[in-house]
């Protein structure tokens, strides 16, 4: 049996995790669980902890372990440490040598995909039999690759055989995300449904929420969502940015909040383009001088 199915002992772990509850995937009692399990469980718990930022514990750990399913956890944290090269090195061999692994395809496909390596991991991740992990990082990677329509096919197939499941809801919502017109109320809803329920809300949908209120034009409840997110985690550099996107939006001043992510985030990709497109801007302005009539 699937864990991960409706039936199987590691559905609500699963969901937990994905719904960004990363504290409740850590917390999940374990003690009950049958022994093939038990690493599936540890791998998402492991995970948990790197989103929460704590790769460094993560990886004394798993320092040694010899599974393939922990040593692309090590991989995972050394990319989210910023040790890039040597997480795509491990990711590189893991694809070579266990390519059949559901982890290993998700977590090497992860690393590499953020290597820019994105036709290896997309080579790995296309082995899978029956992944929802898989699918959606897949779903990513086409969107990233700006091939909605590969991203599309991908959805579809999955709805197939995957019916009702949470990973596939999500992918669709992304895809719907892109696609725009309509297609954005239909992700504000699963969104919405996420992030208000006491059961499944956290800062990651009540994020998607915002963004869905946003391409809708409904700046003020996007902001409501972000407050709600800023309020659980005030130093989360993922909030602060769309905070950011919003008050430039609204055309409100940005500035305390650039600096909020500066301080926290200070090599945070939005930083990074904002510096960039800056210098652009300024050479370009090198080539035009003032002219003053007499």
């Amino acid at each position: 049996m699937d864990p991960f199915s409706a039936e199987g002992e590691l559905l609500n772990l699963h969901n937990s995790f994905h719904q960004g509850q990363w504290q409740q995937a850590i917390d999940f009692d374990t003690a009950g669980l049958s022994l093939e399990n038990a690493t599936p469980a540890r791998v998402l718990s492991l995970r948990a902890q790197i989103a929460l930022g704590q790769a460094e514990d993560v990886l004394a750990e798993v320092q040694g372990e010899k599974e393939p399913e922990l040593v692309a956890v090590g991989a995972l944290a050394e990319l989210s440490t910023g040790n890039e090269t040597k997480a795509a090195t491990i990711a590189e061999k893991l694809a070579k040598d266990s390519a059949d692994n559901s982890v290993v395809q998700v977590l090497a496909g992860t690393v590499l995909q953020a290597a820019g390596k994105s036709e290896e991991a997309l080579a790995l991740l296309s082995q899978h039999q029956g992944n929802l992990e898989a699918v959606a990082l897949i779903v990513q990677i086409h969107l990233q690759q700006n091939r909605t329509d590969l991203a599309i096919k991908e959805v579809q197939a999955a709805r197939r055989w995957a019916q009702d499941s949470l990973l596939v809801n999500l992918a669709e919502s992304w895809v719907g995300m892109r696609v725009g017109g309509e297609k954005y109320q239909q992700a504000f809803y699963v969104f919405e449904e996420l992030a208000q329920a006491p059961a499944t809300s956290s800062t990651q949908s009540l994020v998607s929420q915002a963004v869905a209120e946003i391409h809708l034009g409904r700046l003020e409840e996007a902001e409501a969502a972000l407050e709600q997110a800023l309020v659980k985690e005030p130093k989360s550099a993922h909030i602060i940015a769309n905070s950011i996107v919003l008050n430039v939006i609204a055309g409100k001043d940005a500035k305390d909040l650039i600096s909020s992510l500066s301080t926290v985030a200070p090599d945070h990709h939005f930083l990074q383009d904002i510096q960039e497109k800056s210098a652009l801007f300024d050479k370009a302005a090198t080539k035009y001088s003032a002219k003053v009539a007499a």
